[in-house]
């Protein structure tokens, strides 16, 4: 069934754990995503991304995430993630997204506000959760260009959009790491669990550690964005033998998808939902 990210995420803030998010980019990854939570009987948060849209339109991504949200056993959060468009984020809205991300976080500060507060009003008033972001998080694809959210910022933009969450910047990067496992700043973590009462969000969870991503769980994020990871464990698993068929392929790309998703429902001590399915 589909259900909105409120009441999880916040349950999440206050018990000290994290609920994965998985971008999803075709029935393969979707069915596998499911199928993970299922089987550890937990809720589920299956996003599409705006930058996938070359691969999956939106309309095609919502028919997938509907049909197959529907259908789970637990409960399916759809999201909308990274939307940079507002007319899309507010279609998205009207469409079916259970709850959707206005990311506004490459324009100076008021700016970033006005486009929030603008999906905000929209989403509220459907009855749709909103997400953004305050800060940078970055790509390792240049050099790096993340900036840490700051404290006295991040207030006064939860103050003035009442988003619903927050995502934060305190090291993690998009993409592939060229350097190793990141640094993170959980003291700057801990400093915006302190003085915002909203879950806060992480971006750029693939890679980022083990013991990085279960500390930053413990210390106030609530939701953890995985999608690099996940593409490549389904990659991987082509590459390891010579199929026979497709079908066999694609069994085992869902096999790769499923353990990934397990292991991090693991790794943010997802269980410690206490309304487990």
């Amino acid at each position: 069934m589909l259900v909105s990210s409120k009441d999880y995420l916040e349950d999440a803030r206050k018990n000290h754990y994290a609920f994965p998010h998985f971008n999803y980019w075709d029935s393969n990854s979707i069915r596998a995503e499911i199928k993970a939570a299922e089987e550890l009987k937990l809720p589920v948060i299956l996003a599409w991304a705006e930058k996938h849209s070359p691969e999956i339109g939106m309309e095609d991504a919502l028919v997938l995430g509907k049909y197959f949200g529907s259908k789970a056993k637990v409960p399916v959060i759809l999201h909308l993630d990274h939307g940079v468009t507002p007319e899309l984020v507010k279609k998205g809205v009207d469409e079916g997204f259970t709850s959707v991300m206005i990311d506004a976080s490459d324009k100076d500060f008021d700016t970033n506000v006005a486009i929030t507060q603008e999906i905000v009003e929209y989403a509220h008033a459907r009855g749709v959760v909103v997400e953004a972001e305050i800060g940078h998080v970055g790509t390792n694809s240049t050099e790096d260009d993340s900036k840490y959210t700051e404290v006295d910022a991040a207030k006064e933009f939860a103050q003035r959009t009442q988003v619903d969450s927050l995502a934060i910047s305190i090291g993690t990067s998009h993409g592939v790491y060229k350097t190793g496992t990141p640094k993170l700043n959980f003291d700057r973590l801990a400093e915006l669990r302190n003085a915002l009462s909203i879950p806060l969000v992480l971006h750029g969870g693939s890679s980022s550690g083990n013991e990085n991503l279960r500390k930053a769980a413990e210390l106030g994020i609530t939701k953890v964005n995985i999608y690099t990871d996940l593409a490549m464990a389904s990659l991987h698993a082509t590459q390891k033998k010579t199929f026979t068929t497709e079908p066999e392929m694609a069994a085992a790309q869902r096999k790769a998808i499923e353990d990934l998703s397990k292991h991090y429902y693991d790794v943010f001590e997802t269980n410690k939902y206490v309304y487990q399915v």
